[in-house]
């Protein structure tokens, strides 16, 4: 049996899979914090309930409405964005003049209203939701056996990542929100209305994180809790790549789930630290982040 570092490879390449699946869901979430609070300077407490909210939009979907997989990967992220415009328009707005912390206090009020709401509703143990028919089984690779849909879950992670940061970073749109974020009178003097990007802008993130909960539903349980599970870790991801850093949250993203996914194979009693160790030493090294701007 082929060993690598006196482990089998085929456990040693499970458990990176393992880390490159979940830090595909940390990329896609950490990525719409990040432009959330690049952008409106918004702590977003609320990904995660906006997370789970995209699961189960698709669960219900499926149960009530007969709509499959591949609809609601397209209506579940339109419907928890369209939930980020009203909230954003009639109440984050009203926030933005005023210290930070009350955005930070509102959101993650909001979170737990949510999470309540459903667990009212759905309990805690949570539902299974069916991985599509199309992506069902898995491929032997000849040293490992990769489950069609979590392969599907990582390239669609990376197209939207690579997608988003080229949207932000290289189009004429992102470059105005982009300057929203740094003058924003300076840029309605230029005829932009800022209100209105800074409305799509947090609509945009919350699709995003909507988007992430329809992909994971297959993958994990849907449940009330899936998002309070997850948001304190991609809090993490966030602060190491750099609070506002989009390309800092993809990679990072990765990168820890990667270094979770090892940390496993060889200490699996730190698995669950391992992150939050690594976030220490990088604030200690290095206070805005490995991709952050110091002030």
């Amino acid at each position: 049996m082929t060993m690598i570092f006196g482990i089998p490879v085929q456990a040693f390449l499970g458990q990176l899979l393992v880390g490159l699946i979940n830090g595909s869901f940390y990329a896609m979430l950490s990525l719409g914090l990040a432009v959330i609070f690049g952008l409106l300077r918004v702590i977003n407490f609320a990904h995660g309930a906006q997370y789970m909210l995209g699961a189960f939009v698709g669960y219900l979907l499926l149960v009530h409405f007969g709509i499959g997989y591949w609809p609601a990967l397209i209506l579940a992220p339109l419907i928890v964005g369209v939930t980020g415009v009203v909230i954003e328009r009639f109440a984050l707005s009203r926030l933005y003049d005023v210290d930070p912390l009350y955005g930070l206090l509102f959101t993650f009020g909001l979170s737990l209203v949510l999470e309540g709401v459903f667990r009212y509703y759905f309990g805690v143990s949570g539902n299974p939701y069916a991985v599509p028919p199309q992506l069902a089984g898995g491929t032997n690779l000849g040293f490992m056996f990769l489950p069609n849909y979590r392969g599907w879950v990582v390239i669609a992670s990376l197209i939207l990542c690579l997608g988003t940061w080229l949207a932000i970073e290289k189009t004429k749109l992102g470059s105005y929100l982009r300057a929203a974020t740094e003058n924003r009178s300076l840029v309605q003097a230029f005829g932009v209305n800022v209100p209105l990007l800074l409305t799509l802008t947090y609509g945009l993130g919350s699709a995003l994180a909507g988007l992430a909960g329809i992909l994971a539903a297959p993958v994990y349980q849907v449940s009330p809790l899936m998002g309070s599970n997850l948001i304190i870790v991609v809090f993490a991801v966030v602060v190491v790549g750099g609070m506002g850093s989009i390309l800092g949250a993809i990679v990072t993203g990765y990168m820890l789930g990667l270094a979770e996914g090892l940390t496993k194979v060889f200490y699996p009693e730190a698995s669950n630290i391992v992150i939050f160790v690594i976030m220490a030493i990088v604030l200690l090294v290095r206070p805005a982040g490995l991709f952050g701007k110091d002030a």
